[in-house]
């Protein structure tokens, strides 16, 4: 194939910051590479199988054929440039993806032709609208035998309602006849298609019959209308079409003059250095700028941890393996920095705000079992830089048992970290079998009192402990006249709630879903340090779990199940030996497919069992 394209003699007018999100195998990596030799930057397009993708740079990529950390590819088509976001698909690696989608301007959800909506992809479609990030779906794999295009667009808007809407000649029925005109009876289908999902555009199109370009891509960005698109990545086709209707149905962002800065990512290059991966989203950012962050907020807003500044030495922009250092980048840029060494995922800078939690965390426990030669206590710090590029991790020490837990997704994930460590470190670890993640919260308010006087020193803890709502963690405030005690002090037992996970009394699971207050609390002007309200602090919420009403969280997984009709009476009886509750199956053609939840305890290896039994 030859790259015909004079994109490169056309103005840039507009910069756009895409990602690509997808069930695992949909095809994602390869219709990067289409993008990538439509725009001319690469010659010929590489394949997952073959080893030889752009954007699969690790090893371990390379070998397992997936995407495990997101990529960025700066590439431009048309009048506009493109910074591409390659996320992982494997449901191991779904943070990595969720932590990424917060920088997106647009979202490419890819479908494959062959497999249609799969479970995983209406987790991703949540996410999509959790974010509210406008969402163009592209069906690849439209090449293979079988697929009807009317058929999986009913599927779409059957899974994601009526909004998806065809676009394959949405720009011929606004450029006109001609080259690519089309019929007025196609041009009167397509917008009766998109007017019919808003009662103003229903209007516009009976009085005018037909709708503003501006309407179309006001919609598109407020969620109101999805654009679909039909090709095959692998035979290069429709990529070219795509990218037209793309670049010609979106709209660039705007940004304040404030600097402000969103963190989505923790890593390290070939030399060990950190970076940080950022996104700008108000001014400029600049070498040797000084950034001020702290440690976190709580939710009174107060400071969470020391305030620090730190001086960026080199501002990168990478695309694949190789980047390009500059001066200086625009609001609206993605980019990684080094020299910040207190960043973390999530993070806000300058006048952004701190991101929401992940939606999806791990719910299996893994102990780490070292050789002889290495104390678990030494070992620590080297695995807690794993921690810091992948959070979902949430590595753990356990002093009762002297143990290194990890906290994972699953079994890819492990053999992952695995072989990370093996060559970072050089060492051989291992896993034990697993445990499942519980966590535990109160239902009753109670107030905990903590007390610390040893020899020359003293401090007291009053907290409310009161039961929170589902999902919220543990959420601080203050409610303490500075009579009682000074508001330094108030603000150093905040710290020392947030700084860590507290145990619960039930089966140690970490307390989540609590509001705690403080209330009030002792110092004494000579001999109180701060160290002393740590104390204070795990003493009083400590005893304030033992006098209330404490409750087990038990992790339930949400699923969609589909297998073919005739084994779905099989699939509800071993939901039901689960103690699953799923809704009535779905009739999807030869297949059936079971929405529902069910306890992880019972559901953690039945995805092999389905594998096995349905083929």
């Amino acid at each position: 194939m030859e790259d015909t394209s004079d994109n490169k003699s056309v103005q840039i007018t507009k910069h756009i910051n895409i990602g690509m999100v997808a069930h695992v195998d949909a095809g994602k990596t390869t219709l990067s590479e289409g993008f990538l030799f439509a725009a001319g930057n690469i010659q010929e397009l590489g394949r997952v199988d073959n080893r030889d993708a752009f954007l699969d740079t690790d090893d371990i990529e390379r070998e397992r054929g997936i995407t495990i950390y997101s990529k960025q590819a700066e590439f431009a088509y048309g009048d506009t440039a493109y910074t591409l976001l390659d996320t992982p698909g494997h449901v191991d690696f779904s943070a990595e993806m969720e932590r990424t989608l917060q920088v997106l301007d647009y979202a490419i959800l890819l479908v494959s032709g062959a497999d249609g909506v799969q479970g995983h992809t209406v987790t991703l479609w949540r996410l999509l609208h959790r974010y509210h990030i406008p969402t163009f779906i592209f069906v690849n794999k439209m090449d293979q035998p079988g697929t009807d295009r009317e058929k999986i667009l009913a599927g779409l808007q059957e899974h994601f309602g009526e909004r998806c809407v065809d676009f394959t000649h949405a720009m011929a029925c606004f450029q006109g006849n001609g080259e690519k005109g089309i019929s007025q009876e196609d041009r009167d289908a397509f917008f009766e298609n998109v007017a019919v999902n808003e009662e103003d555009w229903l209007e516009a199109f009976l009085d005018e019959g037909k709708l503003s370009l501006d309407d179309i891509l006001a919609g598109i960005c407020d969620r109101k209308i999805f654009p679909c698109y039909f090709g095959s990545a692998l035979k290069f086709e429709g990529v070219r079409e795509f990218l037209e209707g793309f670049g010609y149905f979106t709209l660039e962002r705007e940004y304040g003059e404030a600097f402000g800065a969103k963190v989505f990512k923790i890593a390290r290059d070939g030399e060990n250095q950190r970076l940080t991966y950022l996104k700008v989203t108000g001014g400029t950012l600049s070498v040797r700028q000084m950034i001020s962050g702290s440690a976190g907020t709580v939710a009174d807003g107060e400071a969470r941890g020391e305030g620090w500044e730190e001086k960026v030495n080199q501002i990168r922009i990478y695309s694949g393996e190789k980047y390009e250092a500059v001066d200086q980048v625009l609001a609206g840029s993605v980019c990684a920095v080094t020299g910040l060494t207190k960043t973390y995922a999530g993070q806000g800078l300058g006048e952004e705000e701190e991101s929401d939690l992940p939606v999806l965390e791990p719910v299996l426990t893994y102990g780490v079992v070292l050789p002889e030669e290495f104390h678990a206590n030494a070992f620590l710090p080297k695995l807690k830089e794993f921690e810091e590029e992948e959070p979902e991790l949430k590595i753990l020490w356990d002093e009762d048992l002297e143990e290194i837990q990890i906290q994972m997704m699953g079994e890819v994930q492990i053999e992952i970290l695995r072989r990370k460590i093996r060559e970072r470190y050089g060492v051989a670890i291992d896993f034990d079998e697993g445990r499942i993640v519980y966590k535990e919260t109160i239902a009753s308010t109670v107030e905990g009192v903590g007390h610390f006087e040893p020899l020359r020193h003293y401090a007291e803890a009053h907290l409310l402990m009161e039961p929170g709502e589902p999902g919220s963690g543990v959420q601080v405030g203050m409610r303490c006249s500075e009579d009682v005690l000074n508001r330094n002090w108030q603000r150093l037992i905040c710290t020392h709630i947030a700084e860590r996970e507290h145990r619960g009394v039930l089966v140690g699971g970490g307390l989540t879903d609590v509001r705690i207050t403080v209330v009030g609390g002792k110092a004494h002007l000579k001999h109180t340090e701060g160290g002393d309200f740590r104390q204070a602090t795990y003493r009083a919420i400590r005893q304030g779990l033992m006098k209330a009403e404490s409750v087990v969280l038990e992790p339930w997984f949400s699923f969609r199940l589909e297998v073919p009709a005739e084994m779905l009476g099989r699939a509800m009886t071993d939901l039901e030996k689960m103690h699953g509750k799923f809704d009535a199956p779905e009739q999807l053609g030869e297949v059936s497919a079971l929405s529902g939840m069910a306890p992880v305890i019972a559901m953690r290896n039945y995805q092999k069992e389905v594998q096995a039994y349905s083929q």
